[in-house]
């Protein structure tokens, strides 16, 4: 690893894509979220085009669009993170080449899916990803969608590479975390993939978490984090109870299916979002109502 100029510490909000009733994205909307937790104190970054925002179902010229405006709706001149990932490596780095990168920090980019290659698999493909990338890599561990773990073993010999920063881990095994922690370089960040796992992780040496619920609570979720890398885990913690009900519901129908019904009930989006994934039910609905933190 070489020294870095982008701190990866503290909270990344992983950015939902509004879309209108008639399923066209909704930069109005998505404007009203940029505010929301750009303004936010304590976010540090955001994430475009990851998961969360439904890249699966966005079109080329729609990344495209929504990059620009991010972009361009970036006061606060956070950093931006942007995905680009996928099975098939060389198509991966060809989409690299082609995107317009000025004003990007970062690529995060996903551990390749559905072949489910070897851990030497994974290896070279990164290897070959960040040989080619203009800009840092960080790696997204989510065995959940992936169907395959990046091990700890894996992980730590990829930190080694001059041109892979960070990467942002889903796995939810704790002893794995620990062994990342133990051994990384010390210039080599690792991400909480899961909101409510963010802090225990701050615990055992990591540096943040790229969030889901950022989007709707970045205030309360930020400040969770800022107490927690203070090593204040009573503050933490007390901030953290206050999203732990209504954090299982964001899953329950799939992300962001969750997210964005919560989001309309703050009147941040409508809840729609692309097939394959339906909008929330009305039973769903209901829960992340009653669960709606008083703050």
């Amino acid at each position: 690893m070489t020294s870095q100029t982008l701190n990866l510490r503290g909270t990344g909000v992983a950015l939902i894509t509004p879309f209108t009733a008639e399923q066209t994205v909704d930069y109005p909307a998505l404007a009203r979220v940029l505010s929301h937790t750009g303004q936010a104190e304590g976010v540090e970054y955001w994430v475009v085009n990851g998961t969360t925002a439904e890249s699966p179902t966005t079109s080329a010229q729609e990344k495209a669009e929504i990059l620009a405006f991010v972009k361009a709706n970036n006061p606060q001149r956070l950093p931006i993170i942007y995905g680009i990932g996928g099975n098939h490596t060389q198509a991966v780095i060809e989409q690299i080449r082609k995107t317009d990168l000025h004003g990007v920090s970062a690529i995060m980019s996903v551990s390749p899916y559905y072949n489910k290659p070897s851990q030497q698999g994974i290896i070279a493909h990164y290897r070959a990803i960040a040989d080619a990338s203009p800009l840092p890599v960080i790696m997204y561990n989510v065995p959940g969608r992936t169907g395959s773990n990046m091990s700890a073993a894996t992980i730590l010999t990829l930190a080694e590479h001059p041109n892979i920063i960070a990467v942002k881990d889903a796995s939810a095994n704790i002893e794995q975390y620990l062994q990342i922690a133990k051994n990384k370089p010390k210039d080599f960040y690792l991400i909480s993939g899961d909101d409510m796992h963010a802090t225990a992780l701050i615990a055992i040496g990591g540096e943040g978490v790229i969030s889901v619920l950022a989007n709707a609570f970045p205030t309360i979720f930020s400040k969770a984090i800022r107490a927690a890398l203070a090593q204040d885990f009573g503050t933490a913690n007390e901030l953290l109870y206050q999203l732990i009900d209504i954090n299982g519901y964001m899953y329950e129908e799939s992300n962001p299916v969750g997210l964005k019904a919560l989001m309309a009930q703050l009147d941040l989006c409508r809840p729609t979002v692309r097939l394959p994934l339906v909008e929330a039910s009305e039973a769903l609905h209901q829960k992340i109502k009653a669960t709606m933190p008083k703050a």
